[in-house]
Parts: structure tokens; sequence; C-alpha cells
């Protein structure tokens, strides 16, 4: 569950991103995080716990560190017993702002569920840090995660498996790479769980950026997909066995592209007041992506 908001604060953005971030060119959801975590006066932590790789998550200090933030420092949790030093609750204590790398989001909530860290995150959050994860640190921010699963554009009984996140949001349920790996029927699937959850699937190069206000707004190059079950009427997937197809009725799909904005709290989509130029990744060329998936 996230934690309360101190009284005299708001509660910090989210910033979940669906994966291979450009790092170089356009920077549309780096800049925004720059601005979020306050410019050239963020301190800024980067959390590499997801990444498989020993020196994972250090592309991000020189990332941060070109764009002129006050400070970016590497936060050495790759164990438990590392999620359990003071010295590590410290300094997310200082900072102004937290970004959680990619890689495997079962790794992230294994190491940091339940620790202090994981406390002194969801607690920096509800003072007004913002906090942003791409890929696995996205998936990881909701409190029910998406462990793994199976691709595909029709759900089945059995292709997504949950796991408790580190609990951030418990309004939505977050996918990434989603277009690129044909997740749609997964994210149905997730949803049909309990439709209390609102579904977003971000694309490769886009964020959903979360207010305090529960609302959402899409950055970046691909798009959000909006799972609504609120409005579903039937579904069969507590009949189902392992592989069967699901029926449902009544789901509600959004697919929103940068500048558009949904509510999380009144469920309605919200059109940008002055439609945005849809950014485009250059022609011919590929925008430098981060190294995680």
């Amino acid at each position: 569950m996230p934690s309360p908001v101190p009284d005299g604060h708001v509660r910090g953005a989210l910033l979940p991103i669906g994966g291979a971030m450009d790092l170089q060119r356009r920077r549309l959801i780096l800049l925004r995080f720059f601005e979020l975590a306050g410019g050239s006066n963020a301190r800024i932590v980067v959390i590499p716990t997801a990444s498989e790789l020993p020196d994972g998550g250090r592309e991000y200090l020189e990332v941060f560190g070109k764009l002129g933030v006050a400070s970016v420092e590497l936060l050495p949790v790759r164990e438990r017993i590392n999620a359990n030093d003071p010295a590590a609750t410290e300094i997310i204590a200082q900072a102004t702002g937290i970004f959680m790398t990619g890689g495997n989001q079962l790794k992230l909530t294994a190491v940091l569920g339940g620790t202090p860290v994981a406390t002194a995150i969801r607690r920096a959050n509800a003072r007004g840090v913002p906090v942003a994860g791409t890929s696995a640190g996205a998936s990881a921010m909701s409190a029910h995660m998406i462990a793994y699963g199976a691709k595909g554009l029709v759900p089945r009984y059995g292709m997504v498996q949950f796991g408790p996140g580190l609990g951030l949001t418990n309004r939505v349920v977050l996918d990434q790479h989603f277009g690129a790996r044909h997740r749609l029927g997964r994210l149905i699937a997730a949803v049909s769980f309990n439709p209390y959850l609102i579904g977003l699937g971000l694309d490769e190069n886009t964020a959903a950026e979360i207010d305090d206000d529960h609302l959402m707004q899409v950055i970046g190059e691909g798009s959000v997909t909006v799972v609504d079950g609120a409005g579903i009427t039937y579904s069969n997937i507590h009949q189902l066995k392992v592989g069967q197809k699901e029926a449902i009725v009544g789901v509600k799909l959004h697919v929103l592209t940068h500048g558009w904005s949904y509510d999380l709290i009144k469920r309605e989509v919200i059109p940008p007041v002055v439609m945005p130029a849809l950014p485009v990744a250059p022609s011919l060329e590929q925008p430098a992506a981060d190294p995680e998936i």
C-alpha cells in the first residue's frame, strides 16, 4: 500500500516507463523526470536492483550527470542484506528523485520487498519525491505486479502470473514493452481477475505520468493502452483451465498518445487542450535506448 501523505505535503508523481527509453535524442521522458526531480537542484538516486548486469545502472550516472543535476548516486542494493542497511535508507531520504532500472521485476521485489529500503521509497514518494521506473522498474511500482506471463492478443487463463509489487500505487496494474511484445491479452486477463484495477500497457519509449490527483498523462513516442474493466458484465476466467481462451464482455480499451490524459478515479479520457505534435523517432535511425529489457 502507498504510504500516507504527511500533513503539508503532496504525493510525488509516479513515472512508469515502458522500456527502451531514449537517452540521447529528444529525451522527452528523461527531461520530464529531470524537471520533476528538481532540475539542476535534483539529487537523484538510481536503484539498479532489477538488473542482472554487474554494472547495471551505471549508464544513468552519466546520463543524469550530463543533464546537470546537483548529484546522482547509484544505490548499492543487490541483495536483501543491502536493503536493510541504514546507510541505504539515508541515501533515499536525501533524494529528490528516485529512478529504478529495468531487468527482472521479480528480482527487484524479492530483494526489496519488506525491507527498510522499500519503506523508504514509499515514504519518500508520499513526501513529494517523484519515482520513475523503466521496464521491470515500472512493473514493480504497483501493489499488484505482473511477475511474468505469455504474449498474445487474446486473453487466456494462465497467461499472466501476479506477484506483490512495491505498492507505490494500488489503482493500476502495469505492463511494459507492451506493443512490441504483444501483451494485450495478458493485461486484459490481469484486469479480469479484479476489475477494480485499471490496466496500463506502456509501449517502449513511452511513460505514464501519474500525479497526486490520480491523473495519468502520456509522454513519449508510443502509446499507453488503458484497460478499464469496471463495465465488465461477464467473464468466465474463474471457470477455465490453463491455456483456454477467456470470454469477456464489456471491457473498455483506450489507446492514448503523447499529451492525452486519463482520470484514474473517474475512469475518463481527457484530450489535450491543444493537440500536440506527435513525437516521431528520427527516420532510418532508432533512438538510443537503455540496455535493460
